[in-house]
């Protein structure tokens, strides 16, 4: 079988279909290009056909290439990669242009057979560039679907002619957000940006791309770059108008990527050179910056992490081999922010849903929570208002521990406190069935610990959601001493079943986003306690890809649980504990009553909008700022191996057990940069050896916390990297 089919009908037109085998959406790979190759070939020769439609059997057109054959370009290239990827890239270049020139004669542009590309749903990536080779691109009126060149979002960006073919259609300034962003489109969106040319009912898709194949004249087979006297929309660079655009779209891209993303950086790139010269040779700039950035361990290290990794993860590369563990009813004790937004995205996805709290009016107002994110995609039309009430409708918002007869999970999310949370798993199990699954949401409190509580302790999991949980893509699964496996599947069916990614790790202090996150700030404050700018700690960080500096960070979380966070840890840890000089800062902060961004006051000054208003004058007098500042480079270091020392010794020490979950996890859970891959892809980047280098540096001047772990000396004695060491099983990758 292949994945495109061939058949011609009785009024002559071609019709290829997409149908990639064994898969619910259609991919496209190396083989895949060339059957499509050979079935235009066949069109072309044929004298008798009319011309071709291009669509899809699936109810999407493409979601993309697959990224595994691109890695495999590279693989196949021996010591030359580079060469073959370019090569491999021109190769694609060659079938899509003889797509977009269909046989007419060079000179007169006349000749040629129409070529319509007839998308049913979503159409992402080379699902898009090859539509854009078509000389029409007609969709159906899906509002599910979702039309676009997301690349830009996992390290690379569109290689395969997207980019040229798309600026010389829109124009650099109207093609930006759908390249340097990966914007997605409705059908209609997508036609409004001129994107697409049609969108016509579902039924009526192919009915039409067949009546505008018969009735297509020469001229509607040209592109406008392919024309005479063409300029390009908006300007090329040295057009007044375009000159600004370019100049722009530099300070904007650096702006926002802080020049530590390739792929942003080679598109434009791209755009601009090929911009300066005719269609076909700005195609090899495009192909050339595109082998670029796939050559740059950047890009690889996120294509791993953010597409191949995370696919697996979310496929369930770590699930116990239990039977199918869907949630078909779900409890969801504590009705605060975290419990109304599980509850949301529980029943956004079509699970029964109980939510108790202590008192009716709390709990009506948790499912409140609901109705707000529904109605605010109402306003921006992407809800309706049957779909409101459907979602609405599943759940329940009681004060009565009864209604949870039938739950085949609870998802216990009250205050951090054992006792409390201690009382409510008992009363919960009183009245669930002896089969049904209890999930507690903390952030710090030891599963074990907590399942004491339980007469079922190997029912019993840690499900930790990050705030706000609609928008959170990472959901932290952890396993206590006594959980069995089928409460993790379980966990982990859940998990798939709300959409998000997960990771499952071995019950420790902090699991494993908090163990990372939270020195990272501690750095950051134990810096401004030394005298270093706070606005060189916040900026160092940023300009190392961090979403956010520590300061900021702990602003949004708020100070007062940094506060709380720290008593409970130096209770547990006693002598033992290693942070009194950031609590000195941080109990300070609190005490003047700025407990962050939800106080109007913290690190950072806010309006009375609550926008941030700069750093907080009076930093600077609490904690004064010393005359000689260290380099950017060192304030880096100490921000970076914070976070990623931890990670590797939650790798040692076991509560880590795949080390993609490590790299997936960080990117996801808190944002670490992402343009590394995460923090175990950034070691392998930097090499094992220099890693411990910059350690033993910082360590000799900054105490011990910077220890290098003997797993990463090890490492760094017998040259090995993390994703060798540890590399996946193939079959689960």
């Amino acid at each position: 079988m292949t994945d495109f089919t061939y058949a011609v009908d009785a009024d002559a037109v071609a019709t290829i279909t997409w149908d990639t085998v064994g898969k619910s959406m259609n991919v496209m790979t190396q083989e895949a290009f060339m059957t499509l190759n050979d079935m235009v070939d066949t069109a072309l020769a044929d004298a008798n056909v009319k011309g071709i439609i291009i669509t899809s059997a699936k109810k999407d057109f493409a979601g993309g290439m697959d990224l595994n054959a691109i890695a495999k370009m590279k693989e196949d290239g021996g010591d030359n990669p580079a060469k073959a990827v370019f090569e491999g890239v021109m190769g694609m270049h060659t079938i899509l242009r003889k797509i977009e020139r269909a046989g007419m004669d060079p000179k007169t542009l006349k000749g040629g057979k129409p070529i319509v590309a007839a998308l049913p749903g979503t159409a992402l990536g080379i699902g898009l560039e090859l539509p854009l080779a078509c000389h029409r691109i007609i969709a159906a009126d899906n509002p599910k679907a979702k039309i676009g060149l997301p690349e830009i979002m996992v390290g690379i960006f569109p290689g395969a002619g997207g980019t040229t073919r798309l600026v010389r259609k829109m124009g650099a300034m109207m093609a930006a957000p759908f390249l340097l962003e990966g914007k997605l489109s409705t059908p209609k969106a997508a036609k409004a940006a001129s994107i697409v040319d049609e969108v016509v009912a579902p039924e009526d898709l192919l009915t039409r791309a067949k009546e505008w194949v018969l009735g297509a004249k020469d001229a509607d087979l040209v592109k406008p770059w392919d024309a005479k006297g063409y300029k390009m929309p908006g300007g090329a660079p040295y057009h007044p108008a375009g000159f600004m655009t370019f100049v722009g779209a530099s300070a904007m891209v650096h702006g926002k990527t802080m020049g530590v993303y390739p792929a942003a950086k080679a598109l434009l790139s791209a755009v601009y050179e090929g911009a300066l010269v005719p269609f076909d040779t700005a195609l090899k700039i495009e192909a050339r910056w595109f082998t670029n950035v796939l050559m740059n361990p950047s890009s690889s290290a996120m294509i791993r992490s953010l597409f191949i990794n995370k696919e697996a993860l979310e496929k369930g590369a770590n699930r116990p081999a239990e039977p199918d563990q869907r949630v078909q009813k779900v409890g969801i004790i504590g009705a605060g922010m975290m419990g109304a937004g599980i509850a949301y995205v529980s029943a956004n996805a079509g699970i029964e849903v109980v939510l108790i709290d202590a008192a009716q009016e709390a709990a009506d107002r948790g499912k409140s929570y609901s109705e707000g994110i529904l109605d605010k995609g109402i306003s921006r039309k992407k809800v309706t208002e049957a779909k409101k009430a459907e979602v609405l409708a599943r759940i329940t918002a009681t004060t009565d521990y009864a209604a949870l007869a039938g739950c085949d999970l609870i998802v216990e999310a009250v205050f951090e406190d054992m006792k409390v949370k201690a009382e409510v798993t008992k009363k919960v199990e009183a009245v669930v069935g002896a089969d049904c699954i209890f999930a507690t949401n903390t952030s710090t409190l030891p599963i074990t610990d907590l399942a004491h509580a339980s007469a079922r302790p190997e029912q019993f999991i840690g499900i930790h959601f990050f705030s706000p949980v609609d928008k959170m893509l990472l959901v932290e699964i952890i396993r206590g001493k006594a959980t069995g496996d089928r409460a993790v599947a379980k966990a982990l069916d859940f998990v798939r079943q709300i959409r998000k990614t997960p990771i499952v790790v071995n019950d420790a202090r902090f699991f494993y986003a908090n163990r990372c996150i939270i020195p990272y700030i501690n750095e950051g404050i134990r810096m401004v306690a030394e005298g270093v700018e706070p606005v060189l700690v916040e900026n160092a960080a940023k300009l190392v890809g961090m979403p956010l500096g520590p300061l900021q960070l702990v602003d949004e979380t708020s100070i007062d649980l940094g506060v709380k966070i720290a008593k409970a840890t130096k209770l547990a840890m006693g002598d033992a504990y290693p942070d009194g000089a950031v609590d000195t800062v941080l109990f300070a902060m609190a005490n003047e009553g700025r407990l962050g961004k939800k106080a109007g006051a913290g690190f950072y000054a806010y309006d009375e909008k609550g926008k941030r208003a700069g750093l907080w004058d009076g930093l600077a007098t609490a904690y004064p700022v010393a005359d000689a500042q260290p380099e950017l480079t060192e304030v880096q270091h100490r921000l970076l191996m914070a976070q990623v020392l931890e990670a590797v010794r939650a790798l040692e020490d076991g509560v880590l057990m795949d080390i993609r979950e490590g790299d997936v996890g960080a990117i996801l859970g808190w944002g670490f940069a992402p343009w590394s891959g995460g923090p175990l892809s950034w070691l392998d980047m930097i090499g094992a050896a220099r890693a411990v280098a910059i350690c033993d540096d910082l360590t000799a001047r900054f105490g011990d916390r910077f220890k290098a772990p003997a797993l990463l000396r090890d490492m760094a004695a017998k040259g090995e990297s993390f994703y060798t060491r540890f590399a996946p099983k193939k079959h689960a990758a």
